[in-house]
């Protein structure tokens, strides 16, 4: 009987000891919107760039153009596949 009760309480002490230990994650979405319009202003503002004789109105108005495009992409992929998860430990 001892020895029963010695190991059920060594299991419940180890029980409550990685319990304190567990963290929780939190779960996030993020939008593709986001993401989408920053890679299509820098993509846009590099392509206008290289092709525009006047460097920096060509970067400007290919950054804008680049940015309206990611962002509906990213619309588009917000719609089709939802919101991405992103899972994040506290």
């Amino acid at each position: 009987m001892k020895k029963i009760m010695y190991a059920l309480t060594l299991g419940l002490g180890m029980s409550l000891f990685t319990a304190g230990n567990i963290q929780a994650q939190t779960v996030t979405t993020r939008s593709h919107k986001g993401t989408s319009t920053a890679i299509g202003a820098g993509l846009g503002a590099i392509t206008g760039a290289a092709i525009s004789h006047d460097k920096s109105k060509g970067a400007i108005i290919g950054g804008v153009a680049g940015a309206a495009g990611g962002y509906a992409v990213g619309a588009h992929k917000d719609r089709k596949y939802g919101r991405k998860r992103v899972y994040r430990k506290n």
